[in-house]
């Protein structure tokens, strides 16, 4: 039975797609089955992941109007197999952007996506979905069916600020849609251990949040930044890099996790 995680942050550009795209490749390194769900309506984790968003037959806008299944719309990249790191890809596109306007008057609008997944976690160990970087219908039928959010963030002060945000949101949404929802951790990402603030905002982020910070701190490093370009993870675009090297282990500090999370 697989966990569901959204990778979520209401604050734009702190990492959220090379996170999940590099948290799959990780995965799936250290022998994990993985489904990553793209719902983003710009693809760049469907990109990000080899695949051609422009070449897809069937994405998630055709699974959440419930004209394809999961199984019928999923695919592999090819490119990632010879690494070890093949991960399935539920991919999106720019039609994904007009979900959100089809599902408005549409019954169990924002549990689309929980009742798609239904049909494969027996397929899977993990379900990671790259969320939007707003609160759409697209972000609440993520955190409907997750189990925990991942949330990555830089150390830096507005980041603290957008987190405050997303805590809020992940508050309403256990209490009215989905009892199961939970931070599972903070991920630092793009840490340089030069800058003074970056130090002093990871020390309030422990201080404050305790274990729910995983031990793992993503580097800035530009092995990862060039990797989308190339349309493969960093850990698989250059695994010797000091930022793939990081997301293996945060990739065995997940499965560490959730062997401590309980049943649901």
């Amino acid at each position: 039975m697989a966990k569901i995680f959204c990778v979520a942050n209401q604050k734009g550009g702190v990492g959220k797609t090379t996170t999940t795209v590099n948290l799959a490749a990780g995965l799936a390194k250290v022998g994990q089955r993985v489904l990553m769900v793209d719902l983003d309506p710009q693809g760049n984790a469907t990109m990000g992941s080899g695949v051609d968003k422009r070449q897809l037959k069937l994405t998630l806008y055709d699974v959440l109007l419930e004209s394809a299944s999961v199984a019928e719309a999923r695919v592999q990249s090819d490119k990632l197999i010879e690494g070890g790191c093949g991960y399935d890809i539920l991919g999106a596109n720019r039609e994904l952007a007009g979900a959100e306007v089809e599902l408005v008057d549409v019954e169990r609008r924002e549990k689309r996506l929980k009742l798609a997944l239904a049909e494969v976690v027996q397929d899977y160990d993990f379900i990671l979905i790259d969320c939007p970087p707003s609160l759409s219908m697209l972000t609440l039928n993520g955190l409907c069916c997750a189990h925990g959010v991942i949330v990555p963030m830089q150390c830096e002060y507005f980041a603290l600020e957008g987190l405050t945000d997303l805590v809020n949101t992940i508050k309403q949404v256990h209490a009215n849609l989905n009892k199961d929802l939970a931070i599972i951790g903070l991920l630092r990402v793009m840490f340089d251990p030069r800058i003074t603030l970056q130090q002093q905002v990871s020390e309030q982020l422990k201080g404050h949040f305790g274990d729910k910070v995983f031990n793992t701190v993503i580097p800035r490093n530009v092995r990862l930044a060039e990797a989308p370009s190339y349309g493969v993870p960093g850990v698989v675009f250059d695994p010797a890099s000091k930022g793939a090297q990081a997301f293996l282990a945060f990739a065995r500090e997940m499965v560490d996790r959730i062997q401590t999370l309980q049943p649901k």
